[in-house]
């Protein structure tokens, strides 16, 4: 069941331009989740980053895997409407660059959790068009 952008922003507190997830495609409780994220060349970054060439910034590919992973852990009773905190990224490869007009696939899975300090990380990859574009290892701390 695809959840669109009112459940995102149920579950997160980012909105435009910093909302970075468009839709759930699929959320596994506790588990995993898959997002997705259009690329609108109309995004005001790309006069910036860089013009003629223009290229996402790979912090927005960061950005979204944190949101991604925020998304499914908001979606766990225990976190639901904390606030997501990026606590700390770890082994990020950005392998390809992302180009306006791409559609992005966020997947993170739940690695380990410390309910006491409402601290979790996840493995996170992003794909464009089934090519990773970028991993790494998120954690969230939800407050």
């Amino acid at each position: 069941m695809i959840r669109g952008k009112d459940y995102v922003e149920e579950m997160l507190p980012h909105r435009d331009p910093m909302r970075l997830i468009d839709s759930v495609e699929e959320l596994v409780p506790e588990k995993s989740i898959a997002a997705s994220f259009y690329v609108d060349p109309g995004r005001e970054i790309f006069k910036g980053h860089f013009p003629g060439n223009p290229i996402l910034p790979g912090v927005y590919t960061v950005e979204c895997m944190g949101q991604a992973s925020s998304i499914l852990a908001a979606d766990m009773d225990r976190y639901y409407q904390k606030t997501p905190l990026f606590f700390g990224i770890d082994h990020v490869r950005l392998v390809k660059k992302v180009l306006p007009g791409s559609t992005l696939r966020i997947y993170s899975t739940l690695e380990k959790e410390n309910q006491e300090k409402g601290i979790l990380t996840f493995q996170s990859q992003v794909k464009c068009e089934d090519v990773i574009v970028a991993s790494g290892t998120v954690t969230i701390a939800m407050r």
